[in-house]
């Protein structure tokens, strides 16, 4: 088969297109073939080494496909089988192996296409906003990159809730997205200051949460934006590592709390993964959920999507297709 292998670490022109021999398929393990992988930017922090992995890898950790082989201990699944799956290293592939216990069975009703957009970034959002902190009715929050695609779902997850929601975009094409998606006060930062923006229409400390996967760049304005008792969930770092911090300052803001959740923590359990899924697959099947692909792209060109995705380039999904 053909896949995009990472050699060294480096920027995008490290991202190559070959032939690679896939891994047999162990007796709990599956065998698909890629209809589509998604691209998230975690991806672009193992090709940069920030997250490291041994070399030489296949990049990507999430896609939709259908089922060629199944392991001897493999149980709910057949040849056949229409199936999404997350937290899987290897899905810039024609061909995958992945474990089962990552795997879901997709609904007829849902495209293999958005089901392969919605699975880290779905999970992510949906974790963010029903466990990470129980947002409800009421609730003010700021979700940073709203036109992204973590953003937009975030958006969408808070505003069916109730929360009132903040939002950062930058540019009037990516404020209008993240409007469509529901949010009631969108700040293009490169325009306004957005700690000044918030407290023009909200007033001083008036925000429950901050859901930052910006990092460097936000982590310490949005902290002065809390309210006593207010929880940072920082979750990525797109402008970079928020550099080391003194904690006395949650103190002397109110009693401030800070996490830095992963998704792994909140899918461990097969279970939970499937909960998750179900539920996901439900709102958009019902059209509640709108899962955004900003485009395709072949999966030879997985470096033009990483340097697009870096750039700031995109709004909603990007998915790399055989």
């Amino acid at each position: 088969m053909n896949a995009t292998v990472v050699q060294e670490i480096g920027g995008p022109e490290v991202l190559s297109w070959r032939e690679h021999e896939p891994p047999s398929v162990g007796p709990d393990q599956l065998r698909v073939s890629t209809v589509a992988a998604g691209l998230n930017y975690i991806d672009t922090y193992h090709r940069r080494g920030i997250y490291p992995l041994g070399l030489p890898f296949v990049p990507g950790l999430e896609g939709a496909g259908v089922v060629e082989e199944v392991g001897g201990d493999v149980s709910g699944f057949a040849p056949g089988d229409r199936v999404a799956w997350t937290d899987q290293l290897g899905s810039y592939a024609e061909e995958v192996v992945i474990s089962s216990d990552r795997a879901v069975l997709v609904p007829s009703e849902i495209p293999l296409m958005t089901a392969a957009a919605m699975m880290l970034q779905g999970i992510t959002a949906h974790y963010l906003v029903h466990d990470t902190f129980q947002l409800r009715s009421g609730h003010r929050c700021l979700v940073h990159a709203g036109a992204g695609g973590v953003g937009r779902l975030l958006i969408q997850l808070a505003r069916r809730v109730g929360a009132e929601v903040f939002t950062t975009v930058s540019s009037g094409e990516k404020a209008r997205s993240a409007s469509e998606a529901g949010a009631t006060h969108v700040i293009n930062y490169r325009d306004d200051n957005f700690v000044e923006a918030v407290e023009q229409i909200a007033g001083d400390r008036s925000l429950d949460v901050v859901y930052d996967g910006v990092g460097a760049e936000t982590f310490e304005p949005g902290l002065t934006l809390l309210k006593p008792r207010g929880l940072m969930v920082l979750f990525g770092q797109s402008s970079g590592v928020v550099p080391p911090f003194d904690l006395g300052a949650l103190a002397r803001l109110g009693s401030l709390y800070v996490t830095r959740p992963t998704m792994g923590s909140y899918i461990a359990d097969p279970d939970e993964l499937r909960r998750r899924t179900d539920e996901l697959f439900s709102m958009v099947a019902n059209g509640e959920l709108e899962i955004t692909i900003d485009r395709t792209l072949p999966l030879s060109e997985a470096a033009a999507a990483h340097r697009a995705l870096e750039a700031r380039q995109t709004a909603g999904k990007v998915l790399l297709v055989p």
